[in-house]
């Protein structure tokens, strides 16, 4: 098969999921006879390729995505013109918390923060996916240690906490919640504001 041929794979079977694909799914569209690397190549040179449109391939932790560019949302919007889902502020700044701190439990939050963190502030995280308890501290009451998820970074089009913004503003150094927020506000705004991906 040519490379203008497997683009064209490529492109079809992207454009066509629900989910983002990973590179070795991608392999499997061509009975594993292309390797890894040649796929990356592939799918960067489809990146350049939709450089100019609407729409850009990204790749987040799941895999690989087309999404519609930044430019696009407020044109899309007028489809649905329902509001995105506001955040409130302690939500915010608990994700903030849990997003830059991790893994950190309830305690940890509360004593950044200076409040109590409400059940339904931890709850709404959990529902929407963006939080989970991945272990316990070896402390009394064993308090659960909370991180962020695989679906925290796909729906903010993150591939690893890496790419978070970095923590460079004065009176971040200090683990103050407040200073967290700003940083990863937009990113939640964003995505709330973003339309799924084109359905088959």
């Amino acid at each position: 098969m040519n490379t203008s041929e497997a683009k064209k794979v490529l492109e079809t079977a992207l454009l066509c999921a629900q989910e983002p694909l990973t590179v070795q799914e991608l392999r499997r569209l061509f009975d594993d006879e292309l390797n890894a690397d040649t796929i990356r190549a592939l799918l960067d040179e489809i990146r350049a390729n939709w450089a100019e449109r609407g729409l850009e391939l990204i790749a987040i932790a799941s895999g690989w995505r087309f999404q519609s560019r930044a430019g696009m949302h407020d044109y899309l919007a007028r489809l649905h013109p329902e509001k995105p889902p506001k955040y409130s502020r302690a939500v915010l700044e608990t994700l903030a918390i849990i997003a830059y701190r991790q893994p950190v439990t309830r305690g940890d939050i509360e004593e950044i923060r200076g409040v109590t963190v409400s059940t339904q502030v931890m709850k709404s995280l959990e529902d929407r996916g963006w939080i989970d308890v991945i272990g316990h501290r070896d402390a009394p009451g064993r308090p659960g240690l909370y991180a962020t998820t695989k679906t925290f970074l796909d729906d903010l089009a993150l591939r690893s906490l890496e790419e978070l913004p970095a923590l460079t503003e004065p009176g971040t150094e200090d683990g103050h919640a407040a200073s967290l927020v700003p940083l990863l506000e937009q990113k939640v705004i964003d995505f709330a504001q973003t339309p799924p991906p084109p359905a088959a």
